[in-house]
């Protein structure tokens, strides 16, 4: 493989239906990044038997056994030291410098366990986080931590927003994003303590990213934000409430439009209005959560995405390699000491 050639690490045994799906997701995202190269993980015979199916696939993989695979039931604890998992040798992959990225659609606690393990938490972070770029009514936003950690301090939730920033910058194109933290409420003391302590940290002079305030979950898909902050178990129950209002709503203008002669007679003077909206809503196209504060890139895929959801975990993968995002959260890190400011304001609280 050639030395410009972006190397991506592929579990291909994660996920529901693999590897079929993944090796088709695999074809679709060289179709798009041609200068990817991927090292595949996976039980040989099967994976092969894919692979064969896209000759073009076989010139960019290289191929690695791996005798075990990790199920959706095990426990973190249970795989986590086990070096013959798929999932493990593609993310220590990314620690030998073997691959730039990993993505694996299986076990959620075991890819960041492992990533965790493996790759380490940047100097500074305290806990990585799991991201995913989400559509609102104007654009894209990021939402972080969705699940990594259900609980967090007023430093972690602060980390967040700086590796939120980061992404919001890099990934969606934004000069100043609008950082803010999820909460019940907008007044200055709704909220449990640690979210109250985060927002004056945010407020500090020192940190320079633009921090809104509080947001309320019903005003997120309206653009009043670009990163919105959360702990784990907040973060992972509003996106699966706005996952589930998304599927809600497909739905009920799909049956409105069968049960309703004259909807059908419109359709054809709404067809481009509706396939744009439908495009939007499209969960596939926004697969691919990633872990950030590690010092590497591990990227999730939905364990049931087709081949195109995919093809875009892929996507999102080569576009943070290509935009330097490790490299980059660690400068923004160096110039703050968010310990130091956690304990200013302690002093000036107590």
């Amino acid at each position: 493989m050639s030395d410009t050639n972006l190397v991506i690490s592929v579990d291909a045994m994660g996920g529901d239906n693999s590897p079929r799906v993944v090796i088709e997701g695999l074809a679709l995202a060289a179709k798009k990044n041609p200068d990817i190269r991927f090292l595949v993980f996976g039980d040989e015979e099967k994976v092969r038997k894919e692979l064969e199916r896209f000759p073009a696939l076989t010139k960019i993989c290289t191929l690695h056994h791996s005798p075990e695979m990790v199920h959706n039931e095990d426990k973190p604890s249970q795989v986590i030291r086990n070096k013959n998992t798929s999932m493990y040798q593609a993310i220590d992959a990314v620690r030998q410098g073997q691959a730039e990225a990993v993505v694996s659609a299986g076990n959620t606690g075991a890819l960041m366990a492992i990533s965790k393990m493996l790759l380490k938490t940047i100097q500074k972070i305290h806990r990585p986080a799991i991201v995913s770029i989400m559509p609102h009514r104007y654009g894209k936003y990021v939402m972080l931590d969705l699940g990594a950690n259900t609980e967090c301090n007023a430093v972690n939730l602060a980390e967040f927003a700086v590796m939120g920033n980061v992404l919001a910058k890099h990934a969606l194109g934004i000069k100043h994003p609008k950082i803010a933290l999820l909460n019940i409420g907008a007044e200055e003391m709704k909220g449990k303590e640690e979210i109250r302590h985060a927002s004056k940290m945010l407020r500090s002079s020192s940190m320079d990213i633009d921090f809104i305030g509080y947001i309320e979950p019903h005003e997120v898909p309206f653009g009043k934000a670009d990163v919105i902050v959360a702990d784990g178990f907040t973060g992972n129950v509003a996106l699966k409430s706005i996952e589930g209002t998304a599927k809600l709503i497909r739905s009920m203008i799909k049956d409105a439009i069968h049960k309703s002669l004259l909807a059908k007679l419109g359709l054809p003077f709404m067809f481009f209005a509706a396939k744009r909206i439908s495009k939007t809503m499209n969960p596939k196209l926004y697969n691919g959560a990633m872990f950030v504060g590690l010092n590497g890139l591990s990227v999730k895929s939905h364990g049931g995405a087709d081949a195109l959801g995919f093809s875009v975990a892929i996507g999102n993968a080569a576009m943070l390699v290509r935009q330097n995002f490790v490299a980059t959260i660690r400068d923004e890190l160096e110039h703050i000491d968010l310990e130091e400011i956690s304990q200013d304001i302690y002093y000036e609280v107590y």
